[in-house]
């Protein structure tokens, strides 16, 4: 099933290039990141009430809230970098670039999870990265 969420994940990643790119035209983007948290934010939150997962909140440990306040902190600082550059690039340049954070992913994983790193996991990150650079080259 966990593919099945991913593959959705990639599909409103690539949505949300689209959008962003129209949505950015003549607005600040700080202001389009701020709009585009709260409406992530509401979702969020409509979700976790939906299926009744706030009791949840009270199980947390302090490393779990320290660290997924850094993820938050990480995803908002991806965010307003990505429309910065949306807004200076094309879409189908910016988007390329993001995507070596999956290249930076699996080294950060081996690095700090410990994580296997095997041959396959090093071609498909070589693989990513050469995309990249085909890509985004004049």
């Amino acid at each position: 099933m966990w593919v099945v969420y991913a593959l959705l994940s990639a599909v409103f990643a690539a949505l949300t290039a689209i959008f962003a790119k129209v949505g950015i035209k003549g607005v600040n983007t700080d202001l389009a990141t701020a709009i585009r948290t709260v409406v992530v934010l509401v979702l969020a939150w409509a979700i976790v009430f939906a299926r009744g997962a706030g009791g949840g909140l009270l199980t947390l440990s302090r490393q779990n809230l320290l660290f997924l306040v850094l993820s938050g902190l990480a995803t908002g600082l991806s965010w307003i970098f990505y429309f910065k550059a949306l807004q200076y690039g094309n879409v189908s340049q910016v988007a390329p670039i993001d995507k070596l954070s999956l290249a930076l992913t699996i080294l950060l994983a081996f690095v700090f999870l410990k994580e296997p790193m095997t041959l396959k996991t090093l071609v498909g990150a070589g693989l990513i990265i050469a995309g990249t650079v085909v890509l985004i080259s004049k």
